[in-house]
């Protein structure tokens, strides 16, 4: 397939890339910086959404549009502007995509986006399917809007798919490289009170995830890609302190957390057991469906 990207330069984006132009397919990423380099496998196109023509011109004869763009949700301290910023990246460089798409002459047939499983806000008991209601929280309401982009461009005939992901892990970047950092100093804790939900995925699931879709001409509509395996914070920091042989005997208080993070230490604080029902049903299956071998495979 011919595919477009946006948001391939990033963390998730580059395995997304790699794998992609190892499955066969003709991948362009849309870059705001031309002189990176992604992969010497794809094609690079200058990402303005300012400018709809060049976007037109990228899109047209595109068979799939993948957009992962968006500004960093754990960036960065959640000011109002920081908010702000967070919310308006996802929804412009959707209608961006969308006014690109309306202009092509040979329209793609696939327009694929992420979003995110904090769409159900904070949900402590009871397994969360994609038919769980949304949260009213910051995370819910910005995955709200993200996904309202994202199902218009069924208005154009194309398939949707939304990817509801959980924490991503993988080698080389991304939340794991920054939560491992007190463990490897012997300082890692219980982050709050421990109960809290942690739903997650290999990268490498994410991929498959994606490429698995893009091949499913019946799949379509919102998923959790997350594992197949729930556990709580506490697990998680436990599992994590083992593979890196470092002890886990305290717990960082969820007031601390607030102090220094404000509200975006909610990410950390809550969460929900996501469980990725949509996928299971359509047969795929998970390479790291447990966070033990996730953690080992990325660490070790």
């Amino acid at each position: 397939m011919r595919i477009l990207i946006a948001g391939g330069t990033g963390f998730l984006g580059r395995a997304l890339v790699s794998r992609l132009a190892e499955s066969g397919h003709e991948v362009t990423v849309l870059m705001r910086n031309p002189t990176a380099v992604v992969d010497n496998r794809a094609k690079t196109v200058l990402w303005n959404p300012q400018d709809p023509e060049i976007l037109a011109h990228a899109v047209n004869g595109a068979e799939a549009v993948l957009n992962f763009a968006g500004e960093s949700i754990g960036g960065r301290r959640w000011s109002s502007r920081q908010k702000e910023i967070i919310v308006r990246s996802r929804i412009q460089s959707a209608q961006a995509l969308y006014s690109a798409i309306q202009k092509a002459e040979r329209r793609p047939g696939v327009y694929l986006s992420a979003s995110g499983v904090g769409i159900y806000g904070d949900v402590p008991d009871g397994e969360v399917s994609e038919a769980h209601p949304p949260g009213n929280d910051f995370l819910a309401t910005t995955c709200v809007r993200w996904e309202e982009g994202a199902n218009a461009f069924s208005n154009l005939g194309l398939r949707v798919v939304i990817f509801r992901l959980g924490v991503v892990l993988g080698k080389g970047g991304g939340a794991l490289a920054r939560m491992a950092i007190p463990f490897r100093l012997f300082a890692g804790g219980i982050l709050g009170t421990g109960r809290q939900w942690f739903p997650w995925v290999h990268i490498v699931d994410v991929a498959s995830a994606v490429v698995y879709a893009l091949q499913d001409p019946d799949f379509s509509g919102p998923a959790n890609l997350v594992a197949p395996e729930a556990v709580t914070m506490d697990a998680f920091c436990r599992d994590l302190g083992r593979v890196l042989r470092r002890p886990v005997f305290m717990k960082v208080p969820s007031f601390a957390m607030r102090a220094v993070l404000g509200e975006m230490a909610e990410m950390l604080l809550t969460g929900q057991r996501a469980v990725p029902v949509k996928l299971r049903a359509a047969g795929f299956r998970f390479a790291f469906p447990t966070i033990s071998s996730a953690l080992t495979e990325v660490l070790t």
